[in-house]
């Protein structure tokens, strides 16, 4: 009988608040923008159990672009990173923002229904 498969391990996370120093005012500025509020909604509501890769997302925008936006939600707690060679993926930091504001993701769920599924199209 073969030898079960090596154990893979996650990379270590990248910098982030911890839990209990999340502010609703950070992390609500960080949503603001449509396309990182998108970004939350599709990891809460189509995520698998993994970390996503940018290009999971499907935006048309310049990788400099998307880093920021990414690296503002992180900043202020929203999502974790992973360094993955040369590639960063993300996940929703669910537990910890349900945590310490009872009732945001399902006001995260809720938002965009109806809406224009492109973040970057200009609103009517």
């Amino acid at each position: 009988m073969p030898a079960p498969p090596p154990q893979t391990q996650r990379p270590p996370l990248l910098p982030e608040p911890p839990a209990e120093d999340l502010r609703l005012e950070t992390v609500m500025g960080a949503l603001a923008d449509p396309l990182r509020m998108t970004v939350a909604r599709k990891l809460l509501l189509d995520s698998e159990e993994f970390d996503h890769p940018c290009g999971w997302f499907g935006f048309d925008r310049p990788k400099s672009s998307l880093t920021h936006h990414f690296k503002v939600l992180r900043a202020a707690g929203v999502i974790h990173q992973r360094q993955y060679g040369l590639e960063r993926r993300s996940r929703l930091r669910t537990d910890d923002l349900e945590q310490r504001f009872p009732g945001l993701l399902a006001l995260i769920a809720a938002t965009g229904q109806g809406e224009s599924p492109d973040p970057t199209a200009p609103r009517r």
